[in-house]
């Protein structure tokens, strides 16, 4: 299947868990920040496949909060990665019509990279062509905890009654409160879980967990997964008429 074939049905949003980097360089023979390296060339590759595709909303895992239990020189390889990415990307994300957006707690992340991840977001936020979505120190139940407190200071200040605070109401104290939900999740590397990713917000995404490991994970790989999305029915708690 061609990586640029347009489906009837697509979904709007898709999020990612790119798993399997580590493996794929152990299989190789290499050090696991080969693999996340190769991983960050996959990103670019799907990226500029979404619009053909007739994805318009894109959201990855990168980095969770969990992830800080790696190995010292593991974590400082990926902190220097996603330095680099941003630096190396900006211009070529800008040209081809990409907004990023960085989630996640940004207080644990280094000065200079939180800097760059706010320039990216400050250069790009014009392009409407693709919305990606770069989950960093991102955890689901982290991010609902603060979006809690959140709401909690605006109740306490008396801006919110606490009558009035709804699943609604709390979705818009979310890090993706400016993004619809997913509509389908893929987790690459043949692991059937959802690590935490999107909690909230993938209530009633569909899921797809393929084999592939994130590394070999091409545009066609892409595009056959949405095929296969095409044909799903989405009920969302209802039967057919």
């Amino acid at each position: 299947m061609s990586g640029k074939e347009r489906f009837q049905i697509v979904p709007e949003h898709v999020a990612i868990i790119m798993d399997g980097n580590g493996r794929w360089a152990t299989s190789r023979g290499r050090p696991r920040i080969f693999g996340h390296q190769a991983g960050a060339r996959r990103v670019s590759e799907i990226v500029e496949a979404c619009p053909d595709l007739g994805v318009r909303y894109l959201t990855i895992f990168a980095f969770s909060t969990e992830n800080w239990k790696r190995t010292q020189a593991e974590v400082t390889g990926l902190m220097t990665l996603f330095r680099r990415y941003i630096t190396k990307e900006a211009t070529r994300l800008l040209t081809k019509g990409v907004r990023v957006r960085f989630i996640g707690d940004r207080v644990q992340l280094d000065a200079k990279l939180v800097k760059l991840m706010d320039d990216l977001e400050t250069l790009t936020k014009s392009n409407d062509r693709v919305h990606l979505t770069i989950a960093l120190n991102y955890g689901g139940r982290d991010e609902v905890t603060r979006a809690t407190q959140r709401l909690a200071h605006e109740v306490a200040a008396g801006r919110l009654k606490p009558e009035d605070v709804g699943a609604e109401t709390l979705a818009r104290f979310l890090d993706t409160w400016l993004l619809p939900d997913p509509d389908l999740v893929i987790r690459t590397s043949g692991e059937a879980r959802i690590s935490n990713f999107l909690l909230w917000q993938s209530a009633y995404a569909e899921y797809e967990f393929v084999d592939t490991l994130w590394p070999d994970f091409t545009a066609d790989c892409f595009g056959s997964v949405l095929a296969g999305y095409g044909s799903r029915e989405r009920r969302y708690g209802a039967v057919r008429a």
